[in-house]
């Protein structure tokens, strides 16, 4: 992930640059593998840092393949520990934005989802997100279980593919 904004980056992230991120997608692109590349929102960032993260994706050479919005998971003991969440109308509009700028990607819900509700969720399908990261565990937090995600599946008539 780029994680987030250029501006924003050096406010959460220390251990690399946002140009490491870059080079190693250079170097996934040209081992000839898909690239998998999104972000983290409710970081204590502003809408115009959501927004230059969507343009620095839409404007690789070739915009990532999977395009992974994350919602933050507030981890104990870490520094966003405390961090506030981010509107659910917020989010709803960074993946309409993601699905504009990058109509070829697949738009997944990615971490943070255990935490929405089953509107704000299809509020993010209607919105453009047509992938989600399926399975009850995440690198760092939960996930949905799968017996949800079927059960909202239905609900909104979406068949999984």
């Amino acid at each position: 992930n780029l994680d987030t904004a250029p501006e924003f980056y050096d406010q959460v992230i220390t251990t690399h640059s946002q140009q490491d991120r870059f080079d190693t997608l250079g170097k996934v692109r040209g081992a000839g593998i898909k690239v998998c590349c999104g972000g983290i929102v409710g970081m204590g960032e502003t809408r115009a840092a959501r927004i230059s993260l969507l343009a620095e994706l839409a404007n690789m050479e070739s915009p990532p393949e999977s395009v992974p919005i994350n919602n933050l998971i507030p981890m104990p003991g870490t520094p966003l520990a405390d961090a506030p969440p981010i509107d659910p109308f917020e989010f709803v509009r960074m993946i309409a934005v993601a699905r504009i700028c990058m109509p070829q990607s697949m738009v997944r819900l990615s971490a943070g989802r255990q935490e929405m509700n089953d509107e704000l969720q299809s509020l993010c399908f209607l919105a453009g997100a047509n992938s989600i990261f399926y399975g009850e565990k995440l690198l760092t937090g939960g996930n949905p279980e799968a017996a949800r995600d079927m059960a909202l599946f239905e609900r909104l008539g979406i068949s999984p593919a």
